[in-house]
């Protein structure tokens, strides 16, 4: 099954790992920035952190195969996850 994220097409069998999350500064440096799960930043983190974008990502079987696909705003990345989850039906 072939599952396309933005102008990107996937052979699903390919996908070993297919996520959503957010990118975070750390505070260590101007441009340092990390990965944290959605559930961390909606229950742990409470405007303790600022975000710099929300993501889905994807890892291929191909160790150093990744991409991103970065958002301004959750509501933009849910949507995308909702075509993502159209294609799986």
């Amino acid at each position: 099954m072939i599952i396309k994220i933005k102008d990107k097409e996937f052979n699903s069998k390919d996908i070993t790992q297919l996520y959503p999350a957010c990118i975070i500064k750390t505070g260590n440096t101007k441009d340092e920035t990390t990965q944290v799960s959605l559930e961390w930043i909606e229950v742990e983190a409470k405007g303790k952190v600022e975000i710099v974008a929300y993501g889905i990502f994807i890892i291929l079987k191909e160790e150093d195969d990744k991409h991103s696909f970065l958002f301004d705003t959750k509501e933009e990345m849910d949507i995308e996850i909702g075509k993502i989850s159209s294609q799986l039906v």
